[in-house]
């Protein structure tokens, strides 16, 4: 860890005070010349300057926000890579930090995981730290050496789903050698976790577990879970719970994430789903692609299907290319769904290639 939990000081030696104020101006800086972040801030960059570093925990909250939102718009590259740097510790103190509020806890989680997921690039320095740290937040839920889940603090289910949701999407950038190390140590804690009295903590375990068991099934098309028997008699009690003192709603939602990992653990069954935006779209048809997908979508909120027809970042993700410029000529020459879906899988396939490449040059550092 980056020290003690109040008053932490980076690896550079200076505060989280000057931190915070040093990544924010330079957000700031970057986004005077992007006209975008402006427009998408509302021009709060420079408000978030006193917000991260002095205010209080709904200020902190949408300070982390601002910055991930940031982020996303600058697209990553050598800017992106900088500010990172210096914006990890200070997002890693407050996550950590016990004393500091919940919410802005849960936010700095889902920046830091977004932040490194865009902006790392080939480190692995930054990337093995930025899950370290979540790591540390999320696995506070981890039954204790007798096999007994701890008592949640109020609030820390939510934490908790959030830290592991962006350590979920971090892991999908590691290298075989590492995703092997991840396997081995978390899915038998994480089964245990589906016990967890929190419905919605239960849900983003069983998408955490559907999600390593895919990418070990990448590496390795004969990975099977050790304990899979057990785990699947685990996944069909939540799927089809019928607990009358569980929120009607609670009871639907957990049945049907269940019963689709469930599927996927016991046929390698996914249910696909497209997203619309534009004229375009793009297909959900993997564990990971759904994570990558709703990890944008938190952070971005309404504005993810805009992103998705204009930002380039997030269109070299999923393979959809330049933003599209349109006319009536090309409106009208529609192309199937059904090779919509073809392209649109073979380009994401092409994406995933890219970027095992990348996982290949961060296995040395890992």
């Amino acid at each position: 860890m980056d020290g003690g939990r109040n008053g932490v000081k980076g690896e550079s030696g200076a505060s989280d005070d000057e931190l915070a104020s040093d990544v924010l101006s330079h957000y700031s800086s970057a986004s005077e010349s992007a006209s975008v972040v402006d427009e998408a801030t509302g021009g709060g960059a420079n408000t978030s300057t006193t917000s991260l570093r002095k205010g209080g925990g709904e200020e902190q909250a949408a300070a982390a926000t601002v910055c991930a939102q940031l982020c996303v718009q600058l697209g990553g590259g050598d800017e992106g890579e900088e500010g990172f740097k210096i914006l990890r510790p200070v997002l890693s103190a407050i996550m950590i930090d016990g004393c500091a509020s919940v919410s802005a806890r849960q936010s700095c989680a889902r920046a830091l995981g977004m932040c490194c997921y865009v902006s790392a690039a080939e480190d692995g320095e930054d990337l093995v730290k930025s899950m370290s740290h979540l790591e540390s937040v999320f696995t506070m839920s981890y039954p204790n050496r007798e096999g007994t889940l701890p008592t949640p603090n109020a609030g820390a289910p939510g934490l908790h789903s959030a830290a592991l949701h962006f350590w979920a999407l971090l892991v999908t950038l590691c290298p075989a050698s590492r995703l092997n190390v991840l396997l081995d140590l978390h899915l038998p804690k994480l089964q245990a976790c589906l016990e967890s009295s929190d419905v919605n903590y239960r849900i983003a375990v069983g998408e955490t577990i559907a999600l390593l068991v895919e990418l070990g099934r990448d590496i390795d098309r004969e990975f099977e879970f050790e304990d899979s028997d057990t785990l699947c008699e685990c996944l069909k009690g939540l799927a089809t719970d019928g607990n009358k003192h569980r929120a009607k709603n609670d009871r639907r939602k957990q049945r049907t994430i269940f019963r689709e990992v469930l599927h996927y653990i016991e046929n390698e069954d996914f249910s696909e789903e497209k997203i619309r935006f534009g004229v375009e779209g793009i297909y959900i048809d993997s564990w990971m692609r759904r994570r990558v997908y709703d990890a944008f979508k938190e952070v971005l909120e309404s504005g993810v299907r805009h992103h998705l027809q204009y930002n380039p970042l997030l269109r070299d993700i999923f393979g959809l290319g330049p933003p599209l410029i349109l006319d009536s000529s090309v409106k009208s020459s529609k192309i199937s769904r059904f090779e919509k879906h073809l392209f649109n899988s073979a380009a994401f396939k092409a994406r995933t290639k890219l970027r095992n490449k990348v996982r290949d040059k961060r296995a040395d550092v890992m």
